[in-house]
């Protein structure tokens, strides 16, 4: 009886954990007025997520090859392409690759939308909550589609331009792991492995 409620235990323990994201947190930081200023207007930019290229054909093409590579984690269809089409919305608006942003999903979530760290950052791209009080506004759901991916990217770029385009050194501030190689790795690596494109010539 006892080892029964032993193993339940256990069971239980690892239920939880695996629905917890592991990520690092972002050190909140002063930020001067102007790039707070510039922050929030990106934030409360309310323009309509849409796919970012020179043709339909183009946006098609890339939508649907990721698309199939998402299917297995993703199941439902119309959700798998609104998700995709926010993602190269907000990360091409923020000046990102959006194969990156997918990449950094992947390893942030697993592409769980209610996805939950052990230091608070939440969502697809673990936001930590105080950048809704510092950017944007503490009524702010951090755990919705495109709320979550609107910080990540502009919190992203913002860590990009402090490192004066070192995107290494960037995504290390974002897990709050700077100078350590472990999460950019990670983040590079399932972006070259899973979310590398190169459209096919028409």
């Amino acid at each position: 009886m006892r080892k029964n409620i032993l193993i339940s235990l256990f069971f239980l323990l690892g239920t939880l954990v695996s629905s917890m994201s592991f990520a690092g947190s972002q050190a909140e930081e002063p930020l001067s007025n102007s790039v707070k200023a510039m922050m929030q207007r990106s934030i409360s930019d309310k323009a309509v997520p849409k796919l970012m290229f020179a043709t339909p054909e183009e946006g098609h093409a890339w939508l649907d090859e990721m698309s199939q590579r998402l299917k297995k984690r993703i199941p439902d269809d119309v959700y798998r392409e609104d998700l995709l089409r926010t993602v190269h919305y907000e990360a091409t608006r923020a000046g990102l690759d959006p194969q990156m942003v997918l990449g950094l999903i992947q390893v942030e979530s697993g592409f769980k939308k209610y996805a939950l760290s052990s230091v608070g950052a939440r969502g697809f791209m673990q936001v930590m909550p105080f950048w809704a009080r510092s950017i944007g506004a503490g009524d702010h759901n951090l755990f919705l589609l495109r709320t979550n991916l609107r910080y990540g990217c502009t919190i992203l770029r913002h860590y990009i331009d402090i490192e004066h385009g070192d995107l290494y050194r960037a995504l290390g501030r974002y897990n709050g792991s700077l100078g350590q190689p472990q999460y950019p790795n990670l983040i590079l690596g399932a972006w070259r492995k899973n979310w590398n494109y190169a459209p096919k010539s028409i």
